[in-house]
């Protein structure tokens, strides 16, 4: 007899184990006034469960370090970086590959060339350092996700996809103004949502229609390819790796922080098929990054991510991974918890609108149910709100579209415990939300305020 059980497995076991550090509510509200209330300034010490990002905090597998110890450190042509060139092509079959230390230096590159003043960058929603390297070229960030993205409570199998009337009536007016069209996958600021295989050929044709080239922010390329396995018609006996492929074919570049999907701690590149572009962005590179075969990556690195791309792409893992966040989100959202649906794949969006709605945008309330999940359990998470999105490039304020707390969930790290655990914490401040006070900021950097400002509660 074929059984079917419930319980989601973690399709790997234990092999080395980092100790986690106990701390007091009275330790914990002393590093949260050291830290300005920002979560980012906190020690990471004195942090119990680290949602704060996915991005470089996964575990490495065994044979992922196995493969460090084939690293080869030479200046140029190294071997390990034909094998990390070889594993990159094989998923994202571009012509030039060009190797940087994370994602936001390939989006630099990539900017630094096409951007400018006067220029227009559409994408589903650009995320944080992707809108800051657009913008501090001089261009213009446009988000253009359809409208089910914008709304946390509405249900829509692909809430990541881009709106391709607007993506159309944008390039048949300032087609000139465009010279490239971005797709993140999944959309991080959106609430880690999938776009789906029908959209990216959608706006494939309409961008390549009017000659202007489609780029992917692809560091959740294997997420946003399950959601395509399990959700859209016709894709479910598909490889994953295969629909990665096709995903690719429809594109004509890609920037990629390795430290996502792939597995990596550390690491990046930016893909593309134009010669005369590759070039460009190769002299960029070797100013600012280093030699066109490490592109500031020791080869240890590149051999790490060359065995993380395979991995990336295992059913039996991507299954587990997007099972175990579905978890914590349907745990929440059974207990009361706003959250945005449908749960995406890399993380957990906490409605803070919704959930603190007696605190106006401009104090924040993103920001203050950061600090209070911390406060309660030692859980640190990340707002994308208005701190992250409010500030325009003339130096006006105004609310982001969707006040969310993001708790990131890195990659093979925690296990059902912890998980269990934070759902405790999350269902006790959302008990006690209306007590929660606004924020001010006392200090504000002039980009991505995000990561070094300082707060202090309002009242």
């Amino acid at each position: 007899m074929d059984y079917t059980f419930s319980t989601i497995i973690e399709p790997f076991r234990i092999h080395s184990v980092e100790p986690l550090r106990l701390t007091s509510a009275a330790e914990r509200r002393s590093a949260l006034a050291e830290a300005g209330y920002n979560v980012f300034n906190l020690r990471s010490t004195d942090v119990l469960i680290d949602l704060l990002t996915d991005s470089g905090t996964g575990a490495m597998s065994r044979d992922q370090w196995a493969a460090i110890q084939h690293g080869d450190e030479s200046y140029a042509g190294s071997p390990s970086w034909f094998r990390f060139e070889a594993a990159v092509k094989d998923l994202f079959p571009f012509r030039h590959v060009i190797p940087t230390h994370q994602g936001r230096a390939a989006e630099k590159i990539l900017f630094s060339v096409l951007g400018g003043p006067g220029k227009v960058i559409p994408n589903n929603t650009h995320f944080d350092t992707t809108r800051a390297n657009v913008e501090a070229s001089g261009a213009t960030a446009l988000d253009m996700v359809i409208p089910e993205g914008r709304d946390a409570a509405a249900i829509h199998p692909f809430k990541g996809n881009i709106d391709l009337e607007a993506l159309e009536a944008l390039l048949a007016e300032r087609r000139d103004d465009v010279p490239v069209v971005m797709l993140t996958i999944t959309n991080n600021s959106g609430g880690g949502q999938p776009v789906s295989l029908a959209n990216i050929r959608a706006a494939s044709e309409i961008s390549h229609r009017y000659g202007v080239p489609l780029f992917l922010d692809a560091c959740r390329f294997a997420e946003n390819a399950w959601f395509i396995h399990e959700r859209e018609e016709g894709q479910g006996d598909r490889e994953v790796a295969d629909i990665v492929r096709e995903v690719a074919s429809l594109a004509d570049g890609m920037t990629m922080s390795a430290k996502k999907d792939p597995f990596g701690n550390i690491g990046g590149w930016l893909a593309l098929n134009d010669d005369a572009l590759a070039e460009k962005c190769r002299n960029v590179l070797i100013l600012t990054e280093g030699f066109p075969t490490y592109g500031g990556l020791a080869g240890r690195d590149l051999e790490a991510l060359a065995q993380g791309l395979s991995e990336a792409v295992s059913p039996d893992y991507l299954r587990y991974r997007i099972g175990s966040t579905a978890y914590l989100g349907d745990a929440l959202d059974r207990a009361g918890v706003p959250v945005v649906k449908p749960i995406g794949g890399h993380a957990v969006y906490l409605d803070a609108k919704a959930l603190l709605a007696h605190i106006p945008p401009l104090q924040y309330p993103g920001q203050s149910l950061a600090v209070a999940l911390y406060e309660a359990g030692g859980v640190r998470a990340c707002e994308i709100g208005t701190v992250m999105f409010g500030r325009q490039p003339d130096g006006s304020e105004v609310p982001a579209a969707m006040e969310l707390v993001r708790l990131a969930i890195p990659r093979r790290t925690y296990t059902q415990s912890h998980v269990d655990y934070v759902i405790e914490v999350v269902s006790a401040v959302a008990r006690d939300a209306a007590s929660l006070p606004g924020y001010r900021m006392t200090y504000e950097p002039a980009a991505l305020r995000h990561f070094t400002a300082r707060y202090e509660p309002i009242g």
